[in-house]
């Protein structure tokens, strides 16, 4: 990640379930996964927990000495199996639009493996101006410190808790694991239902701060 500095707002974005709904791609992976291995995946629990790192997931299923080619192997599987079966979420494109023709700067930043996270977004036609994968809960810090990034969207606790380290406003959506309330007792600054009302939130924000 090289270090940029501009005067234009900068706005970072979560993936998974802030972006895209990835519960159809990622739960075709898994049971791609199982049946590779032969090892038992509960496709359907699995999905119901997104946002952590993929060895977290992955520790429920499989010893500790085999997580990290375990993981390696879901990732390699991942382009064929989840790409094409993973919609976005309604308002993504616009959203990331938004900012940009606000003459702002819309970057994501997931954990989700970064060149995944890239294949996902090219498929789906959404183009922000920056992808850094690999970063989880507080350690999105690093790379929303490093673009300078106002305001960080997520659906996840661990989204909040990364815009909180980083000082960014904390814009959170309830489309996934938390609802309206569970997000607001996390540290939300704001919560909206979904995307497609982020352009008309941006508005006010930008408002507001001239």
């Amino acid at each position: 990640m090289a270090f940029t500095t501009s005067p234009a707002l900068t706005i970072g974005f979560d993936l998974d379930m802030t972006l895209i709904d990835s519960r159809p791609g990622i739960h075709a992976c898994y049971q791609a996964l199982s049946a590779r291995t032969g090892t038992y995946i509960d496709a359907d629990l699995a999905i119901t927990r997104l946002g952590p790192p993929l060895e977290e997931e992955l520790a429920n299923w499989f010893p500790a000495d085999q997580l990290a080619a375990m993981a390696d192997l879901y990732r390699e599987m991942y382009p064929t199996v989840a790409i094409t079966a993973t919609p976005a979420l309604p308002g993504a494109r616009e959203a990331i639009r938004a900012v940009q023709d606000a003459g702002g700067r819309a970057i994501v930043v997931t954990a989700k493996y970064e060149p995944n996270a890239g294949l996902h977004l090219e498929h789906l036609g959404i183009e922000p101006d920056a992808v850094i994968g690999d970063l989880w809960a507080e350690q999105k810090a690093l790379a929303l410190r490093e673009y300078d990034a106002a305001v960080y969207v997520g659906d996840h606790t661990g989204d909040i808790r990364g815009a909180r380290t980083a000082e960014a406003y904390s814009l959170a959506v309830a489309t996934g694991p938390f609802d309206a309330e569970a997000l607001r007792a996390a540290g939300a600054d704001a919560v909206l239902p979904d995307l497609t009302a982020f352009p008309a939130w941006l508005a006010n924000y930008r408002e507001a701060a001239a």
